[in-house]
């Protein structure tokens, strides 16, 4: 018996809790009494905002298979028969934003994303088909091995199989999100269960408040005996509750109304709502303001929230996806040549004034052409013909090395020439130096400055 059989024998589904390495967060009943699932949580607003942001972020963010080519460049493999299935269509079923999307968001509320590989006989991907996780058990065989069993139901396409189906773990896509063995993610729902729970009853009783409360509400007191309070209650209630709340109450023989009731200001309702829809959003890390939330949001501030939500809670997510993506789905052989990469350019656009600076700073310094720059905000390219792809730089700018080249060639036009003797001096009639006697005045030299 394997040591890895004792740690990683039995992964529970993650419908009913969620378990590895000796720790264990069991979905359900909350402290605030009430039952969280991850289908009860969709039902509360901040947490359908936050799963649905993030969702359709990396679903709507362009993803493509790219090549390594020479001297380090990277070229799109569009003739890749992987290309189309992860930028087009996964299957015949659904579009690419559809499939990213529902595996998005079973990571979000399972804590895994499940989706079989389905291969041809050249060992191609040819379909990615999604997996609910509430279905799925990680396990280890006899020989320490991962395997994936799926539980079959009717609403799947019929196979022809029932039961269970065993899947090896070239023929599963798993994105796996945070969890303590690195093999299986935990669920946010199952961590987070009491603050949801609260979330829930604090909706629930404000529902109740404003369907049932009698408006107006307190005591009614009545000189005298009451021989039926259990009959004036009811017809108390039936005319000022529900629908008929706000409605001008008529008092006679002396009855008397004294409001007693609370308001949901007064016990903190609105307050205690507030807190729970900022305490959801911070279990997905999603920024307050994206929610609905504007209290803590300027017109200074906001973009710069915005820009952070792709950088501290976008990318860890990409990077999860890109990984998992190109571990499960390019061959040993590939992986050297090939890479999965999200392009996140168009959520760091920006403003208008500010791609505009910066395209100026990038063309002025020679590391963008005229092109690069069009492309990127979806213009037509300039011909070649017309420098639509020329590298410029200032002209005032040179490189370190040929720095001093210009004051060379003014020290070379500036060296001092030898004074000749006039004709006839020498024997051969060749000029000789003239040497300055010492006792007259020398001929001056000329200093380099």
């Amino acid at each position: 018996m394997s040591i890895f059989d004792g740690l990683f024998r039995s992964r529970d589904k993650p419908s009913n809790r969620t378990a590895g390495s000796g720790y264990t967060f069991y979905m359900g009943g909350s402290t605030a009494g009430k039952l969280v699932t991850e289908r009860s949580a969709m039902q509360m607003t901040a947490v359908y905002a936050c799963v649905r942001i993030l969702s359709e972020s990396i679903a709507s963010l362009p993803v493509h298979l790219y090549q390594y080519e020479s001297e380090g460049n990277k070229a799109k493999a569009v003739k890749h028969p992987l290309y189309r299935i992860l930028h087009d269509e996964p299957n015949p079923e659904m579009t690419s934003f559809v499939f990213r999307e529902t595996l998005m968001t079973h990571l979000l509320l399972w804590g895994n994303a499940y989706a079989q590989i389905i291969r041809n006989g050249k060992g191609e991907v040819i379909g990615l088909y999604p997996l609910m996780p509430n279905r799925m058990t990680v396990d280890r065989n006899s020989n320490s091995q991962i395997i994936y069993q799926y539980q079959i139901q009717d609403s799947d396409a019929h196979t022809g199989k029932t039961g269970s189906v065993t899947l090896k773990p070239s023929e599963v896509l798993h994105v796996p999100g945070l969890g303590f063995d690195g093999l299986v993610g935990y669920s946010p729902i199952a961590m987070a269960k009491n603050a949801i729970g609260l979330s829930i009853a604090t909706e629930e009783y404000g529902a109740r408040f404003f369907a049932n409360g009698a408006t107006p509400g307190g005591i009614l007191e009545f000189p005298g005996t009451v021989k039926n309070p259990e009959s004036i209650r009811e017809s108390w209630n039936k005319g000022f509750s529900g629908n008929n709340a706000h409605k001008v109450a008529i008092l006679e023989e002396g009855m008397k109304y004294t409001p007693i009731s609370i308001s949901p200001e007064q016990a903190q309702f609105l307050e205690t709502r507030k807190f729970q829809i900022d305490e959801i959003a911070r279990i997905f890390r999603v920024p307050p303001h994206m929610v609905g939330d504007l209290e803590k949001s300027s017109f200074s501030n906001i973009e710069q929230q915005s820009l952070e939500f792709v950088k501290y809670t976008l990318e860890p997510w990409i990077i999860r996806w890109e990984q998992s993506l190109n571990r499960a789905l390019l061959s040993e052989t590939e992986k050297p040549d090939y890479f999965v990469k999200f392009n996140v350019d168009g959520l760091l656009r920006g403003d208008y004034q500010s791609r505009m600076n910066g395209y100026a700073i990038a063309r002025q310094n020679g590391w963008m052409s005229a092109n690069d720059i069009r492309s990127l905000e979806q213009l037509d390219l300039i011909p070649d013909e017309l420098g639509g792809n020329l590298y410029l730089i200032n002209g005032n700018m040179t490189k370190l090395q040929d720095a001093g080249i210009f004051a060379n060639k003014e020290n070379n036009n500036e060296k001092v020439l030898e004074v000749e003797e006039p004709d006839g001096a020498g024997e051969s009639g060749e000029s000789k130096p003239k040497h300055s006697d010492p006792g007259k005045n020398p001929v001056p030299e000329r200093h380099h400055r």
